[in-house]
């Protein structure tokens, strides 16, 4: 499975504190190890401190970066502010400063403790109870797929058994795919079609109401989604906006880059006012679980009503697949 981004979000108050007691701890071993008094490792820890209080804002800015060019940018900002502070203790004339030097060293290592306990906690002790997460969303959603497209083969058993044997076969070939190793992260392409796919299925069960628009021609196929994306949400479009319909109804769905992002749209017209459907649900938590899973907060999932329409959107941070 794919990781998160290695930068923790310090915006949350016990990544920040657990950050900041690592950088007191390692402040008093080195103050100890030195010779020095408790009044020295605190203001060794001032640094690194400050740091800490300086990258927290710029925490998203700072996920979207290459994690060496993060650390880099840290051990600059750790440097300045050491020696800044250095500078500010002996003015002041709280200790007599020998050799400045050691308050940036001491801000290094303070903060590259930090970070690595940081690291260490987030990859060693959460990848597994994540991945598990994921399979169990991802195994969720699967007997539910399933369900929805025997009920199309059922549906056209007795009037129409040669094209229910070909669905069946088609539907074969689907479930193969979908059974293959559970993978966290697909390309595009795989999710595009997929939902054309079901959509095929589903074009059979209701014929002439069921009408497609796609406007994928200019989206970065090759970029990684989570698995079961676009299908969930094009099968609430059909549930919820086709089949209440008596006439159908079309289901638009659209891709396109914005910047460093993906966006994905499914749109259908809303239930009619006398529609006994009970809401899009299910299938927009699991999704919204996944992608708070996989993306730590910064990828979303939005549904709105606009000008007659029902709207899911899905925007996360552009990936591409690797060579």
């Amino acid at each position: 499975m794919t990781t998160p981004a290695r930068w923790p979000d310090l915006r949350s108050p016990a990544v920040l504190l657990r950050a900041a007691g690592v950088v007191a701890g390692v402040a008093l071993a080195l103050a100890w190890w030195a010779g020095q008094g408790v009044v020295d490792a605190t203001l060794w820890a001032v640094p690194a401190w400050a740091t800490l209080a300086l990258a927290m804002p710029l925490t998203p800015w700072l996920q979207r970066r290459p994690y060496h060019l993060v650390l880099v940018l840290l051990a600059l900002t750790g440097a300045l502010l050491a020696l800044a502070w250095a500078l500010l203790v002996v003015r002041a004339g709280w200790v007599a400063l020998a050799h400045p030097w050691r308050h940036v060293v001491a801000a290094w290592v303070a903060l590259g403790a930090a970070l690595g306990y940081l690291d260490w906690r987030h990859h060693r002790l959460a990848a597994a109870p994540v991945e598990a997460r994921l399979q169990a969303l991802q195994a969720r959603m699967r007997p539910h797929f399933l369900f929805n497209s025997l009920n199309s083969v059922l549906a056209l058993l007795r009037r129409e058994p040669a094209r229910a044997e070909a669905l069946l076969e088609d539907l074969a070939e689907l479930y193969r795919a979908l059974l293959a190793e559970p993978r966290a992260l697909v390309p595009l392409r795989d999710e595009v079609a997929l939902a054309r796919t079901y959509l095929a299925v589903e074009q059979v069960r209701l014929g002439a109401r069921l009408r497609q628009a796609w406007h994928v021609d200019t989206a970065p196929l090759d970029a990684l989604v989570p698995a079961l994306t676009l299908q969930p949400l094009v099968e609430n479009a059909i549930r919820h906006g086709v089949e209440p319909r008596p006439e159908g109804a079309c289901v638009t769905v659209e891709a396109f880059r914005d910047d460093d992002h993906l966006v994905l749209f499914v749109r259908n017209p809303t239930p009619p006012p006398q529609a006994t459907t009970r809401g899009h649900g299910l299938a927009l938590a699991n999704l919204r679980e996944r992608l708070a899973l996989l993306y730590q907060g910064r990828a979303r999932l939005r549904t709105y009503a606009s000008e007659g329409e029902f709207v899911a959107q899905v925007r996360l941070p552009l990936k591409p697949a690797p060579p």
